[in-house]
């Protein structure tokens, strides 16, 4: 039996990386999974951790080399290559050039390509400005056809009021809901995880 092809993305909200990459592992037991880094992601060497060493232990998980250019993510559209596409994290830049339609980088003309083909596109929200400048965009983004959202909370309302992230713990069962075409309640009470 074929597995279902995921497309996973990661931008950058380095301080998530961690928590984003066990899941990744969790996935590959069920999905066949197709990495893509946006292009900071494949060179930021940062104090979460290095580039080159990320990126080794991504294609180490997902035994195939990470998509880091548009060239790379093209033909997701037309040869409809993947079943749905995860964005994890999803940064407040991404959410603003999903939502104004750029496709700038690889991991948003992956995401145009995914949606051309009428598959899901789930998003794992990481930002500090969830509740402020990005509220717009997830707004948009939430009722947009096709797009579904891992539930989120914010995850220090006393020193970033208006940050909020994804609970990654989550992600596993918004993929199967995603594909079922059900959101699952995206805003939650607590601290986000």
């Amino acid at each position: 039996m074929e597995r279902t092809k995921l497309g996973f993305a990661m931008t950058g909200s380095f301080c998530t990386w961690a928590k984003v990459v066990e899941v990744m592992e969790r996935l590959a037991q069920a999905y066949e999974i197709y990495p893509i880094l946006s292009p900071i992601s494949c060179q930021s060497n940062n104090r979460f951790g290095n580039a080159k060493d990320w990126i080794q232990r991504i294609e180490g998980i997902c035994g195939r080399q990470v998509w880091r250019t548009i060239e790379d993510v093209e033909p997701i559209g037309p040869k409809n290559l993947l079943d749905l596409l995860l964005i994890a994290p999803c940064t407040g830049n991404t959410l603003g050039k999903l939502a104004g339609g750029i496709t700038d980088t690889c991991v948003l003309m992956a995401a145009k390509a995914n949606l051309r083909n009428g598959n899901p596109l789930v998003l794992a929200v990481s930002t500090n400005d969830a509740l402020g400048a990005s509220a717009r965009n997830i707004g948009l983004l939430m009722n947009a056809k096709n797009i579904y959202l891992t539930p989120m909370a914010q995850d220090a309302p006393e020193k970033k009021p208006s940050s909020l992230v994804a609970w990654f713990d989550r992600i596993p069962e918004t993929l199967e809901a995603a594909l079922q075409g059900r959101q699952l309640q995206p805003l939650l009470e607590g601290p986000g995880r």
